[in-house]
């Protein structure tokens, strides 16, 4: 039941006149916008309307998630429009693969994909406004600007309001080539803006899925296996529908959904369920994957070789020092603020889903193929999400919801709890990393092996990052134990994990090496760069210049006493971000007093929201490497809630994170994970400096009593 694009207009008060700029995500940068009237087709994607009364209208497509894409999507468009930022006003727009290309959050790639199409519909709309004003005062267009929403006559000095041109302007041809602004000439990418929804957040607005709401709609909660492995074999629900507020006990697929008229009453009723399982699978524990993972490190067991250059073997043989080590993380659950729920209406005509996904598209698509039905007859309202991280890339919430619709015949809201939320899945998967290095007699590594161990992580490794490249003789391989235990996409997916073990590993080679850490990976970079050793998928300047940055800026080449520093580097999601970690000593114990990071992202939009992801990420990563942990009993998950799981605390976040941005002009790149993978290494790093014990497992607080 895809919304029809009349209804689309009718619902944000487009009707009435003034000029809506569509143009085709689909086609290239320089694709033709085409101007319309309200109630013409809208045969294109992405719309920037005009109101008579001056008011730009928005839309951003992407799911916001508290990545700040709300606020960045439209204020690229803003700038090249040249519109006074007050008069925007943004909406979300709903799920429409006809219009809108990308609707999904996930992988830092939506600024990066949409960067010059955005620039390109602002800035065919600022000459058509200009074109109307040349027209109207009889004079060539070349002689008039805009600014503020204005358009001005340069040598008369004469103003007309982009409201004033609006239905003028909406009768012109779009023209099919438009100059873009120079980026050192922007007046709003680059500044701090607040967030479109700051406000509605602030004062407690309904915007996410969980505040949803439908008059008549039911609320279900969903009893699911308490452990991987199980399955469903009998059901007593007698006491459960006894209960108040009660009005079906559903059984599908592996689930025992409990639905009623209140959230508090189904999830009473669901406490008294008489439910028996059985084993579909091995139940594993903990200490199974321990023993896992050591055999399938063993030299001896059977691996994929991703990578190898040169002839690792001889390097070994032949080197004059030998450091090995291994890194281990464990699974970790995605622990969003908003837990997940999902609205779905399941009738005759099509189905209608309303909720916080990362995936819209794949929701529709998964919601089709259960029912048979062609993904138009079903429709995607995107509403805001209190945190995802990966985990609402899955559409499991979105699917349960429709199913138990089309069950019981009626709208019905699936929420699920803390416990549900960290109890079934979707994980980080646990990982295990084996480092090698081969150094020569004047320090210089000749060979490096890596191995990378995953559950259901066929590839746990990136072989073509850094120091790929900057090594004559290399070997990276992996192997897989396949868990029921289920796992997906968890912030920088793999990178969070082997950064820290990668960039740890790096430090105990120069230190073998008897060089500074610094150095050590500046003087790898020119080796990739004089000597190249196979194709690297990073760039070697821009690694550079974020190390030198951070270098810079922490003062890492001066001695400061009682302040131990530690250093990381990565790029992932096509950024660079290096960091360096500050610790003293207090009361016998390390603390991390501040964090400096150096961000290479090309053009940073939003100052403000750039800023906030970088924070964000290094909290992220440090609470994670530092306390993060969820074990296995029986194939049961041992931390189901935050009693057990532990998260960083507020006086456990440094007191100052110093966020620098290099300024290359270079078109965007991702900026939601890039910040964290660097941070539990550049951590683990500035702890051994401060107490000379390394840490080499996760999280860090079960390694070592000196964390407190």
């Amino acid at each position: 039941m895809q919304t029809s694009r009349r209804d689309f207009l009718k619902s944000t008060a487009f009707a009435g006149g003034g000029l809506i700029l569509g143009f085709n995500w689909f086609e290239s940068v320089a694709s033709k916008p085409v101007a319309v009237t309200a109630a013409a087709p809208l045969n294109f994607n992405a719309y920037l309307s005009i109101g008579m009364d001056g008011i730009v209208t928005i839309f951003s497509p992407n799911p916001e998630i508290g990545q700040g894409i709300k606020t960045a999507f439209p204020l690229i468009v803003a700038e090249e429009l040249d519109v006074d930022w007050k008069k925007v006003k943004v909406e979300q727009a709903p799920l429409d693969t006809t219009r809108f290309e990308r609707q999904t959050a996930g992988g830092s790639g939506a600024i990066p994909h949409s960067w010059k199409r955005l620039r390109v519909a602002g800035a065919t709309a600022r000459q058509m406004l200009i074109n109307a004003a040349a027209k109207r005062w009889g004079v060539p267009a070349a002689e008039c600007t805009a600014s503020q929403s204005m358009v001005i006559h340069t040598p008369s000095g004469k103003k007309l309001s982009y409201g004033e041109l609006a239905q003028e302007a909406a009768q012109i041809a779009p023209p099919t080539d438009v100059k873009l602004k120079e980026v050192g000439s922007f007046k709003l990418i680059g500044k701090s803006i607040k967030g479109v929804d700051n406000q509605e957040v602030l004062t407690g607005k309904p915007l996410f899925g969980i505040d949803f709401y439908r008059e008549g709609m039911r609320f279900a909660m969903l009893q699911r296996p308490p452990a991987f492995g199980l399955k469903l074999k009998s059901v007593d629900a007698t006491a459960a529908k006894a209960m108040p507020g009660i009005t079906d006990v559903v059984t599908f697929k592996n689930n025992v959904a409990v639905v009623g008229k209140s959230t508090w009453e189904v999830k009473k009723a669901r406490e008294v369920l008489k439910i028996e399982w059985e084993k579909a699978a091995e139940l594993e524990n903990t200490a199974d994957h321990d023993r896992i993972f050591k055999e399938l490190m063993a030299d001896n067991s059977k691996a994929t070789v991703r990578r190898k250059d040169g002839d690792v073997e001889a390097a070994f043989k032949n080197a004059a020092k030998v450091v090995e080590a291994e890194y281990q993380c464990p699974f970790l659950p995605h622990n969003p603020l908003e837990p997940m729920n999902f609205f779905a209406h399941v009738r005759e005509d099509g189905v209608e889903l309303v909720g916080p996904t990362q995936t819209p598209q794949a929701a529709r698509n998964d919601v089709a193929k259960l029912f048979n039905i062609a993904p138009e007859k079903v429709s995607v309202q995107l509403t805001r999400m209190g945190g995802g991280f990966g985990r609402r890339l899955r559409t499991d919430f979105a699917l349960e919801a429709a199913e138990l619709s089309s069950l019981i015949k009626a709208p019905v809201k699936v929420i699920w709890t803390r416990e549900d939320d960290m109890g079934g899945g979707i994980y980080r998967p646990a990982v295990r990393y084996r480092f090698k290095a081969a150094l020569d007699k004047d320090g210089n590594m000749i060979g490096y092996a890596l191995r990378g161990v995953g559950m259901n992580t066929a590839n746990s490794t990136r072989e073509d990052n850094f120091p790929s490249g900057c090594v004559p003789n290399l070997l990276i391989d992996t192997a897989e134990h396949k868990s029921p235990i289920t796992v997906g996409a968890w912030r920088a997916p793999i990178t969070n994990f082997l950064a820290f073990a990668e960039q740890s590993f790096l430090d105990e080679v120069a230190l073998a090496a008897g060089k500074d850490p610094v150095t050590f990976r500046l003087e790898l970079l020119d080796k990739a760069k004089n000597q190249p050793t196979g194709a690297i998928k990073y760039n070697i300047d821009r690694t550079r210049k974020v190390i030198e940055l951070a270098a810079e800026k922490s003062g890492w080449f001066k001695k400061r006493k009682g302040v131990h520093l530690g250093f990381s580097v990565y790029y992932s999601h096509a950024s660079y971000v290096a960091q360096v970690a500050e610790v003293v000593v207090q009361k016998g114990k390390p603390v991390i007093q501040k964090v400096y990071a150096a961000v290479d992202c090309g053009v940073v939009i939003n100052e403000s929201g750039a800023k906030n992801q970088v924070v964000g990420g290094i909290v992220d990563g440090l609470g994670h490497a530092m306390y993060g942990n969820l074990t296995f009993k029986n194939g049961e998950p041992e931390q189901r809630n935050f009693g057990a799981y532990r998260l960083i605390r507020f006086n456990e976040i440094p007191a100052d994170v110093e966020v620098h941005f290099v300024n290359n002009g270079i078109d965007p790149t991702g900026l939601g994970e890039p910040a964290l993978p660097p941070t539990g290494g550049a951590a683990a790093n500035a702890i051994f400096k401060a107490t000379g014990q390394r840490l080499r497992n996760q999280p860090f607080v079960e390694q070592t009593d000196i964390l407190g």
